[in-house]
């Protein structure tokens, strides 16, 4: 699948690759995807990001996933759905980092990369079974649309189309798949 990725969508990958390096994340997930696809400029992603919106809020949507990533997952939607069955998951969150100190339930899922050793390269980061999710969804947008290859704007598409991290923190800043779509239908009509 890889071989019929555009540079800019390898591009994507990898720095969502050093994303997860630099946060010491266990595993890619959708979290790293889309910061790498924030990262860039010039590619047909980048346009519509910058379109919508969403790299003038790049500081919020990073306070966004940071706080999902500290609740151990739960987005700012979960919470909210579990505040009408009476649940507080930030007074859950306030009482395990009591108990336990900060960064609880972020660390619960992942583990520290250890630091590498001179002149060794840093460990392989997997994909998480989400992230895996959108790669390969991206390969059936990109058939869908009569694309051959594979772009980073199929990465967001993707990131976009379905429930998830990705989706919930970037509905919360007004880019869904509806707007994604039209930007990108709009921008191939100009060009």
């Amino acid at each position: 699948m890889f071989e019929r990725f555009t540079t800019s969508a390898r591009e994507v990958v990898r720095g969502a690759v050093q994303h997860a390096v630099d946060t010491r994340a266990e595993a890619v997930g959708e979290a790293e995807l889309l910061l790498a696809l924030l990262d860039r400029t010039g590619s047909p992603a980048a346009e519509v990001l910058t379109a919508l919106g969403a790299h003038g809020r790049r500081a919020s949507i990073e306070r966004s996933l940071a706080e999902v990533r500290r609740r151990g997952g739960i987005t700012g939607a979960d919470a909210e759905a579990l505040a009408g069955l009476g649940i507080d998951v930030d007074e859950i969150v306030a009482r395990v980092e009591e108990a336990h100190g900060v960064g609880a339930l972020a660390a619960a899922g992942s583990t520290p990369a250890r630091a590498p050793r001179r002149g060794r390269r840093l460990a392989r980061r997997p994909f998480s079974r989400e992230a895996r999710s959108v790669l390969e969804r991206s390969l059936r947008m990109a058939v869908a649309r009569g694309d051959r290859h594979i772009g980073d704007e199929h990465l967001l598409l993707s990131l976009t189309a379905r429930p998830g991290v990705a989706a919930h923190v970037l509905a919360d800043h007004d880019v869904t798949y509806i707007q994604v779509e039209r930007a990108l239908t709009t921008r191939a009509t100009k060009g």
